[in-house]
């Protein structure tokens, strides 16, 4: 027994050396590229377990395989303003994994976006996807572009010029793209428009997110915010608890945000706060979300507005205090990093009993690990927020057949998949011995699929 034990060290310490040196070579050839560095650490050390486990993985160099993108695409994208300026941003588009099916991620429009930007997301694609059970491998990409305060004439211009040159690598079985922030319905509009002249075809699968007219799937804009309640609510369920009678702060207010609040108002919750850049709103009598969608989905205004039309609400400059708000469940679906270790020391402080990562990669990791410590539930964001890729792999798979579905389909699908995400993750966390840990859960049972298949295709 003592031998046995003395092994199983030696195989702990020698996995922990090899993600170790791992960690050291990605910051090596990847400096400066904070986002994906993060991301790449953070699912690494919840590897360690598998690889002692499984070793094969290592020699197999499966992980060194995984974190290398199969390809990263850099491109200008020159367009002119309406007063006739020439402009010139920068597109990117990274092809991380097609092991279980073609390159799958969203099309990011803001002026944060860069190379690590661009990685971090697609590396976060490979274990979401995988998650889904849908045949999808992972991809992201964007520009530093700002669809903010631009006229349609000049997006629509944009996304020409942009669409020039990335329909050269995508195809509905090479490389699917949807939207992100910045990129909704009307640019994805604009974007297939371009796709199809260029290719002189009617590919409707090269691109998800689409209008209902031409292709695109029922339920698909709800999908990101309402499996994130659907998974989270599952994990309530888990500890005898609920959305009902709950108070709940969700950053943001775009697609994901306003979804997550009705879906969470249905289940019964009090919706009591919501932001957008230019800073949050607290309404006590809970948060009249027909107003927010007028707002932000009607008439484009900033949140601030808000409190014209509801005297008891107030506004705060600025997205970091909106945590600092007492409630019972927490769900961040604005950006990355956007709960910190303080933030995540006042949300405990003030009773937080879940949270539910509806954005990618919100919280640090300092964040997350006083989460954990501190026994509050934890839902991980590609876990989480797996529900939007889904149900694009849902709409793929409409193009395919040329068949739609009801919306009553689609939610029943999505549920369907959000639960099923929770029973893997569970499970894989249970038999890693960390059954509270859904982040390491996460983790392992999106890699498993992905390595295996990688191993089966061999050395490519």
């Amino acid at each position: 027994m003592k031998a046995l034990e003395e092994v199983k060290a030696t195989q702990a310490e020698r996995a922990q050396d090899y993600v170790k040196s791992l960690y050291e070579q990605v910051v090596e050839r990847n400096p400066n590229e904070v986002e994906f560095q993060q991301a790449v650490k953070e699912v690494l050390d919840s590897l360690i377990p598998v690889l002692v486990k499984n070793p094969t993985y290592i020699k197999q160099a499966v992980v060194e395989r995984i974190i290398e993108p199969e390809r990263l695409i850099s491109f200008r994208v020159p367009w002119v303003d309406d007063e006739g300026n020439v402009k010139v941003n920068r597109g990117f588009r990274v092809q991380f994994n097609s092991a279980i099916g073609p390159y799958k991620g969203g099309l990011r429009f803001h002026p944060s976006v860069n190379a690590s930007i661009i990685k971090f997301l697609g590396f976060e694609q490979i274990f979401k996807n995988s998650l889904t059970g849908q045949p999808i491998g992972a991809g992201k990409g964007g520009s530093d572009f700002d669809p903010k305060g631009k006229s349609d004439m000049e997006i629509m211009r944009f996304c020409q010029s942009f669409m020039t040159e990335l329909s050269k690598h995508i195809g509905p079985d090479t490389d699917v793209p949807a939207g992100d922030i910045g990129v909704g319905a009307r640019e994805i509009g604009y974007l297939f428009g371009q796709y199809k002249k260029l290719k002189g075809a009617y590919e409707a699968g090269v691109l998800t997110g689409k209008g209902l007219g031409y292709g695109g799937s029922l339920g698909r804009k709800e999908a990101t915010g309402y499996g994130t309640v659907y998974f989270v609510e599952e994990m309530l369920k888990d500890k005898g608890l609920s959305f009902k009678d709950s108070t709940v702060v969700v950053s943001g207010s775009g697609n994901v945000s306003i979804y997550a609040m009705e879906k969470a108002m249905e289940l019964g919750a009090k919706v009591i706060a919501c932001s957008d850049s230019s800073g949050y709103v607290f309404d006590p009598n809970g948060i009249d979300l027909d107003l927010v969608k007028r707002l932000k989905e009607e008439e484009n205004k900033r949140i601030y507005e808000y409190v014209k039309e509801r005297p008891k609400a107030r506004f705060e400059v600025g997205c970091a205090g909106i945590w600092s708000i007492p409630c019972d469940i927490a769900l961040p679906c604005a950006t990355q990093n956007e709960i910190d270790q303080e933030a995540a020391e006042t949300l405990i402080s003030n009773g937080i009993k879940a949270i539910g990562e509806g954005a990618n990669m919100p919280s640090s990791q300092e964040a997350i690990d006083t989460f954990l410590e501190n026994k509050v539930l934890f839902a991980p964001a590609k876990a989480a927020n797996a529900g939007g890729v889904a149900v694009s792999a849902l709409e793929m798979a409409q193009n395919s057949s040329r068949v739609a579905w009801t919306k009553e389909e689609v939610n029943e699908k999505l549920q369907s998949i959000m639960k099923d995400i929770y029973r893997k993750t569970t499970e894989a966390s249970e038999e890693y011995g960390e059954s509270e840990n859904l982040v390491l859960g996460a983790n392992i049972a999106g890699f498993v699929k992905v390595a295996d298949a990688m191993i089966e295709q061999g050395v490519i």
